[in-house]
């Protein structure tokens, strides 16, 4: 037997790598998994604005680190994004010390950092973390001006930077849409809350889990649907995006579309 094994232990790969999960770091919106070029346009735009010229750039928060422990050169700026959980205690930490700084923040509950003790320069768009999270944000800082930003260029270019790594995500992952003949709860909403009312009656729908060809996908439709007769498909735009795919009906479900109303004549 060998012996670096436990007897009785699962060696099978799913169950080592879930063994192995359980000790992997979980990524939070507390932790510092800032997209790269994210961080460069914030770090820029600072660095301009509060002529940081020449003085050196310190990062100091990541999973695990103790943003108390660390030795801050003297002159140096912090330009990062903290746990925002305990954001008006770095703050608080920093003015002690006398470490200038310029943190991200959550733009929701901005004002509250610090109890307003903060200079405030509020974004108006949203970061998609590489952990997955997509936030609000904005920043706080104590160098020196107003005690109130509102930045347009910052956010500006933010959400440009934004934008591009979104489009990546999308090249990786396609969009799922339906025929108009698909009747799913999500397009019907849409629907209703332009203020378009719309009737469909019992016999002309019947009900679906999901179309044939999503079978050989492994997929479903989310939260069941309903196929449609001609004359009931309700009419939408169907403009086709790129990375978006159109379900196509089987030779089956258009049978049943032609026959949906006729039994009725």
């Amino acid at each position: 037997m060998d012996q670096g094994i436990l007897p009785g232990f699962d060696t099978s790969e799913e169950k080592y790598e879930a063994f192995k999960a359980k000790f992997q770091p979980k990524k939070t919106t507390d932790d510092c998994y800032t997209p790269e070029n994210i961080y460069e346009t914030v770090k820029n735009w600072a660095v301009e604005q509060y002529s940081l010229h020449g003085r050196e750039i310190v990062r100091p928060f990541w999973p695990g680190a103790d943003f108390r422990d660390l030795e801050y050169p003297q002159n140096c700026v912090v330009i990062d994004n903290p746990p925002f959980s305990i954001l008006s205690d770095i703050c608080k930490e920093y003015r002690i010390r006398h470490i200038d700084y310029f943190l991200f923040a959550p733009s929701l509950t901005l004002f509250a950092i610090n109890s307003g003790r903060e200079n405030y320069i509020v974004c108006g768009t949203q970061v998609t973390y590489e952990n997955g999270a997509n936030v609000a944000t904005s920043f706080v800082t104590n160098l020196d001006g107003p005690k109130i930003n509102v930045s347009g260029d910052l956010s500006t270019a933010i959400d440009r930077e934004n934008r591009k790594n979104l489009d990546g995500v999308k090249t990786k992952h396609p969009k799922y849409d339906y025929p108009v003949s698909v009747a799913t709860a999500a397009k019907l909403q849409k629907i209703a809350n332009r203020g378009v009312s719309l009737e469909i009656a019992q016999e002309e729908a019947v009900f679906i889990r999901c179309l044939d060809e999503q079978k050989t996908h492994g997929k479903a439709i989310y939260g069941s649907g309903f196929l449609l007769s001609e004359s009931a498909a309700a009419e939408k735009a169907a403009a086709e995006k790129d990375n978006v795919k159109i379900w196509e009906l089987s030779a089956r479900e258009k049978r049943i579309i032609q026959q949906l109303g006729k039994e009725s004549l």
